[in-house]
């Protein structure tokens, strides 16, 4: 009889181990998924990002997380050149940095004088040049709206 109730409690053991491991890899399942979904979230910029083209002087200011640049006329920031593709290169924000990217423009994408081949982080200050085009890439942080005290 003693024996049959501790094949019986060693069995409930094994079961209860068995279960607890399977909990235990369930929630490490669930925890790196949800991380995986918010690294591939789109991320708001905690910065504007200020894009000037030199010969202008026009600075166009941007707080999404995404800028095409070009000549096309669905293109975020224009820019009317003839050296400049239709959709010329990328601004992104991703992984807390600003990337530059080519999109396989005619006349390339240089990046403080170097040739963009890759996507590159984008620092302030640094100088694009989109065919014959140059731009100055200006971060700055968002104007916070003053408290009011009452």
């Amino acid at each position: 009889m003693i024996g049959i109730l501790f094949l019986l409690l060693r069995l409930v053991l094994v079961v209860l181990l068995y279960a607890f491991l399977l909990w235990a890899l369930y929630i490490l399942w669930s925890d790196l998924r949800m991380q995986t979904l918010a690294l591939q979230a789109p991320q708001i910029p905690p910065v504007t990002l200020e894009v000037t083209n030199l010969l202008e002087e026009q600075p166009a200011t941007f707080d999404i997380p995404e800028i095409l640049i070009g000549r096309s006329a669905a293109a975020n920031y224009t820019i009317r050149n003839e050296t400049v593709s239709s959709q010329h290169a990328r601004l992104s924000y991703h992984h807390h940095q600003w990337w530059v990217e080519d999109l396989k423009s005619t006349n390339g994408t240089f990046l403080n004088g170097e040739r963009v081949v890759s996507p590159t982080v984008v620092m302030n200050g640094d100088e694009l040049r989109c065919g014959q085009v140059n731009i100055r890439v200006t971060l700055k942080e968002p104007q916070k709206q003053p408290s009011r005290r009452k």
